[in-house]
């Protein structure tokens, strides 16, 4: 039971992260990789306004979560939008932002420090026992928060007009600027709501295991290949993906050691990419040409 209710806490995570990361990607069609500095930016803005400078939990959280996501969306203005206007490639925009994610950690390192920093301030309990597994608030506030924000953000994307836009966008940018969708607008607004998911999951991760200024690329690979096996523009992929990475790392953390949970991941990927590239879904998305 404690290593089902690991893995569902791991795999509730995954899930935000990957819904996160997949509402910047399907209108820019780019590995946004500073993404995984929004999400330890957000952890360690918790740690800056709860902890440094004594604001309750309460107001630390959202004035955190308010500066990730401006920090996301900056990206987008000052780097990626500039660098579309010159027609890059998906490739450069990559490069682009692997440059950025280092540049933004080194800052974190810089100002923080690269120890082990934490948000917590009680006393370190046990949890509550659960059939015989042990489980803590913070990691049931976890569960419960990021499938239902992992809910409304599927709900977003199909039924709100700012989902219909982005997958305009996803599907044919330059068809959406002639029926009046204005492309950079709708992606800067995509960069906003996966900012602020991504900022939801570095605070949780930091209440829970704590923050170093490298947190953010591992939990990102573990989206990203979750959502390469999952199928892109497939929710339920994502679903699937998400829990077949959580569940593997954790058995092999079980059976091999702990220090096997990121190669894990990299075989899933390897592997799906050499026998099933297009996913669990196995859709190839459809771009209307004009």
């Amino acid at each position: 039971m404690q290593i089902i209710t690991n893995i569902l806490i791991h795999f509730s995570i995954i899930l935000l992260i990957v819904i996160s990361f997949s509402v910047v990607y399907y209108p820019t069609r780019f590995f946004h990789i500073a993404h995984a500095a929004t999400l330890t930016f957000s952890a360690y803005f918790t740690y800056l306004f709860a902890i440094q400078l004594h604001f309750p939990v309460w107001l630390a959280v959202p004035l955190a979560i308010i500066c990730a996501t401006a920090a996301g969306m900056l990206s987008e203005i000052a780097l990626y939008k500039p660098l579309r206007k010159r027609n890059a490639s998906p490739m450069i925009l990559m490069i682009a932002s692997l440059g950025l994610y280092t540049v933004l950690q080194n800052v974190i390192s810089m100002l923080w420090g690269d120890d082990t920093k934490s948000v917590r301030t009680g006393e370190i309990k046990v949890g509550h026992e659960f059939f015989g597994a042990y489980i803590t608030d913070i990691q049931i506030t976890t569960i419960v928060v990021c499938t239902a924000l992992f809910a409304a953000c599927v709900l977003m994307m199909k039924y709100s007009r700012i989902g219909r836009n982005i997958r305009a966008v996803a599907s044919n940018p330059e068809l959406s600027n002639i029926v009046g969708i204005h492309s950079d607008r709708v992606i800067l607004r995509a960069f906003g709501i996966g900012s602020a998911l991504a900022a939801v999951a570095g605070i949780l991760i930091a209440f829970d295991t704590d923050m170093t200024p490298t947190m953010g690329f591992s939990w990102l690979l573990y989206g990203v290949v979750a959502m390469i096996i999952g199928g892109v523009g497939s929710n339920w992929g994502l679903v699937g993906g998400a829990l077949l990475l959580a569940t593997a790392q954790h058995l092999a953390a079980y059976y091999i050691g702990s220090q096997w949970m990121d190669a894990v991941a990299y075989i899933i990927l390897i592997l799906f990419l050499i026998a099933k590239p297009l996913g669990f879904s196995g859709k190839r998305l459809k771009k209307i040409e004009i």
